[in-house]
């Protein structure tokens, strides 16, 4: 990492670092279909959100979120239908 990068982020907050890096993370609506089944994206932006939670004293918070993460990772959940195409019977 370069100095400049380095003296920049020593400026941010960890939690301000953590927000960031759960936006950079998140599944946008955009990518929602295509990603609404990969295992190790669902997982990563789980663990980033509780990873802020943690950062924020919110344990109780943070325990769901990496619960869903490590879902995804062992294959105990699944993606759920997606809710705005309806019930097509």
């Amino acid at each position: 990492m370069s100095e400049t990068l380095s003296s920049q982020l020593s400026e941010v907050s960890t939690i301000e670092l953590a927000q960031a890096l759960v936006e950079r993370l998140s599944i946008s609506d955009r990518d929602w279909h295509r990603l609404k089944s990969n295992r190790k994206a669902r997982a990563i932006e789980q663990s980033a959100v509780a990873l802020v939670y943690l950062l924020k004293e919110n344990p109780e918070e943070a325990l769901p979120r990496l619960q869903q993460a490590v879902g995804w990772l062992d294959r105990s959940i699944s993606a759920p239908p997606c809710p705005s195409h309806g019930n097509r019977h």
